[in-house]
This record gives structure tokens, sequence and C-alpha cells, in this order.
């Protein structure tokens, strides 16, 4: 953990993925003055700064609420007790997968929230984990048409790669009855390269395709994305730009690479989002239907704090779905501070004094013993 405290004048070294923080003034009391109500923030550097969790913590410090930032590479009992952990485990989760470190990282930090039942996670880790994997999120996605069934809510049909040979995967595309352009997107939801996407144009476009992937039918929506962030029981919806509708059906067209931030981030400025000047605006997304998917999709996936890419197709007004993301950053929300306070506040309502933390802390050595805990 890094309390406010001076910092240990000689730090070990950090092992690859330990989220060790530098001091941040006003970030948690001393442990001697312990507040009743503790909030540990499990996030990666870029993620801590992006959402300026130093400024959040000052308005925590109003309502008489401790938030620590938790250093993975230390007994998590030693930082706690907590009411409610936020976390972004993203890169562990992933790393784990072909890291012994990362994987002895995550062991123990879902070793302390096991023997910690009272401690509530935003959001449980089996519940992140499948959103990692665009199959099971696309499965969800799709789910969602049946039991949204009269909302005009769906999601473009699909097809999961794990192929690269063509002959194949022409084959599945005619059988699911994908309709050209198509947009791939790779597997795996988190990093960079998850923003690395491509529109194939024809079915000799598909030699361009590198498994694991997800093809699925392009929908024109007129270059408008409606990203929904969720915190909770409250969710905001932002506009941002988006691809500009293409002609329906096959052609002889070169694929086309692209960087997902590169055309729907607030500021970004490209050739794919131009629009013609005669393009009408599409009219935005009935609020009913939305509030429908957003109740939906928490019950289904069990989480708080995520957000949903939509858009309405040009030609339907349907509400589509193309992608769910994990904590996103909720950029454009001005009130996402507020809301997320709320909603930690009304969780801690529900929940006795906070008692202190006698759980046995492992010695060093036994804390980096493998476990063989398990890697979602």
């Amino acid at each position: 953990m890094t309390a406010m405290s001076p910092p240990a004048r000689d730090p070990p070294p950090s092992p690859p993925f330990s989220f060790i923080i530098p001091e941040l003034p006003k970030l948690c009391s001393s442990r001697n003055q312990m507040a009743s109500r503790r909030v540990g923030f499990c996030l990666s550097e870029k993620k801590r700064k992006r959402m300026n969790l130093s400024a959040f913590a000052d308005l925590c410090a109003g309502r008489g609420i401790d938030v620590v930032e938790i250093d993975l590479s230390q007994p998590v009992a030693s930082q706690g007790p907590f009411n409610v952990i936020v976390h972004k485990l993203s890169d562990v989760i992933v790393e784990a997968k072909h890291d012994s470190q990362s994987e002895q990282l995550l062991s123990n930090f879902q070793s302390y929230i096991s023997a910690h039942p009272q401690t509530v996670l935003l959001d449980p880790l089996p519940a992140m984990t499948q959103l990692l994997d665009r199959f099971v999120s696309y499965r969800i996605m799709s789910q969602l048409q049946t039991t949204l069934k009269g909302r005009s809510i769906c999601c473009p049909p699909y097809l999961e790669i794990n192929t690269r040979d063509p002959s194949v995967i022409q084959s599945a595309v005619r059988s699911r009855q994908l309709s050209y352009p198509l947009i791939c997107k790779t597997r795996v939801a988190h990093g960079s390269r998850s923003h690395e996407m491509s529109l194939i144009f024809s079915e000799a476009g598909l030699c361009d395709v590198h498994p694991p992937c997800v093809l699925q039918s392009f929908v024109n929506h007129g270059a408008v994305l409606h990203k929904v962030f969720v915190v909770g029981d409250d969710h905001f919806t932002v506009e941002r730009p988006s691809l500009k509708n293409f002609p329906p059906g096959p052609c002889d067209r070169s694929t086309i690479f692209f960087n997902s931030h590169d055309v729907s981030k607030p500021e970004s400025s490209s050739h794919l989002t131009a629009l013609d000047d005669t393009m009408p605006r599409l009219p935005p997304p009935s609020d009913d239907a939305m509030v429908a998917l957003v109740r939906q999709l928490r019950a289904e996936l069990g989480m708080s704090l995520f957000g949903v890419d939509v858009i309405v197709n040009l030609h339907t007004h349907t509400l589509t779905i193309i992608d769910i993301n994990i904590f996103p950053g909720y950029e454009g929300v001005p009130q996402f501070f507020s809301s997320l306070l709320n909603y930690i506040e009304s969780i801690m309502e529900k929940q006795g004094p906070l008692q202190p933390d006698r759980t046995p802390q492992p010695s060093q050595h036994e804390e980096q013993r493998p476990t063989g805990g398990d890697k979602s």
C-alpha cells in the first residue's frame, strides 16, 4: 500500500505488474488514524492518472472516506481492511496466462478477496475476465436480442474465427449470412492491439484476417457512436465520432486497416468518419430502450462499472450493440466522480462497521510461493 507516510528509503524492486504508487498528498491517513470507511483502488499507473485518482480521494475525504492505493507486490491484508475495492486488473489477468509473477499477484489478490467476503469488489473478477474475451462478450450481446425482444435492440451477426484457411472462413461467412463490409476485431479485448481493426469488403479480403478474431457485419450508422457509461444504477451517454457509411454488399475495395482510437475518441478527426453534408442526422437512442439495455446488462454481467458501445441503424433506427468495455475512461462524463462516490456510499450503508483486518499475514517467502490459484 502506498500510504501518506514517507516512503521507505530503500524500496524493494518492483515486479513487472506490481501496482506501486508514488506518494500522493492527502490520499490516505496513517494506519493509526484509519477512517472507519475505506476504499481500496487497484489500478495501473496509466489508469490512475487518467482517472485523476488524487482528486477523487480529496472528494472522498470530504465525506469521511479514506482512499488507499493497493500495492499488489505487498500482502493485501497488511493494507486493509476495505469496505470496497475498485480495480482494473486487466493487465494482470491477461499476463497471468504466461507470466508467473503476474499469476502470483493475481492469486494473492484472489486469496484476499476469498478470505474477506465482507469486502465488495467492483467488479467481480470472473465477470471482468469474461469481457476480456470478445468470443464471450459477443455471445452475451447476441443473447440480449432474445431477452430484450420487443425493445428494438439487436447485435449484428458475427462469427468467431480460429483458422487462417480462407476457404473455411468464406464458407462460414456464407453459412452465417454475414453481409459485407465486415469489421474484424481481435479476440482479446484488452491492450493496444485490441484497438487494431479492419474493414473487409469481399471474400478476397478474408485473406487479411488474423485469427483468433471476430468478424461482424458492419452496420451503417451515420458516423455517430453512442458510448454508454454505467456507474452502478446510473448511466450516461456520450456521442463520439465513428466510421462513416459504406455501400452495402461486396466490392473490390481493398481492406481498410484502422485503429478505433483514431476514429472514436472525442478529439478524433479522420477521413474514415467524414460524412456527406446531405446526410440527415439520425434520431438519438430511445431513453426507454437504453434503460432496459443497461438494466439487463447489469443483471447479465453482475457488474457496476462498464461501458457499452451502441449505434443506431441508418435504415431501421434499431439500437445496435457493438461492444462492451471494462471500467472505461468515462471521458465526457462530468458526473463520474459524484456518481461513483454516491454508489460507493450506498454500498457502505448496507455494511456493518469496518473491522480491523486480523488475517494472519504470510511471510514474504510464503507470499511469493506459487499456489496454483485460478488464473481467471
